[in-house]
């Protein structure tokens, strides 16, 4: 199967203020979409990608912090604990860093490329990570979060 990179969009695009749209069925379209964002994240060296920042108002998300690639439809965070403050960057915010305050563990529940119920837990990175991509379907940014 053929797929595509896009291009990122930026900050100052509307759509990545915006609330993104659940998806109500994962089908064929989503499977692309998925493997369309994994190809996009990795061209752009990234460790994580959601929807809005290709474009595409859903809540879908991408992540590969090195132990695998981690698909999520609808995600959302369920339980978390700690916190710790960190450098984190974004592909839609090119050439700015800053330190924001996330949690140090978070447990996700989401659905997989199958439609099925998946669970995640991380930490560290990966935790990081997962509040970073779900937060892009809220509309919010890094920069709205980082400690001045």
């Amino acid at each position: 199967m053929k797929t595509a990179v896009y291009e990122i969009v930026k900050i100052g695009d509307p759509l990545l203020r915006e609330k993104a749209k659940k998806v109500p069925k994962v089908n064929a379209n989503i499977e692309k979409l998925l493997d369309n964002m994994a190809d996009t994240m990795r061209a752009a060296d990234g460790v994580g990608l959601a929807a809005p920042q290709i474009g595409i108002s859903k809540c879908v998300v991408v992540i590969d912090v090195g132990e695998g690639l981690i698909e999520l439809i609808n995600p959302e965070i369920i339980a978390q604990e700690g916190h710790e403050l960190d450098a984190e960057g974004c592909l839609s915010v090119p050439d700015v860093q800053g330190k924001v305050m996330r949690a140090l563990k978070v447990t996700v529940k989401g659905l997989d490329r199958r439609g099925q119920d998946v669970h995640i837990t991380g930490e560290g990175l990966l935790a990081r990570a997962l509040q970073h991509e779900i937060d892009h379907l809220h509309g919010v940014l890094f920069v709205d979060r980082m400690v001045k």
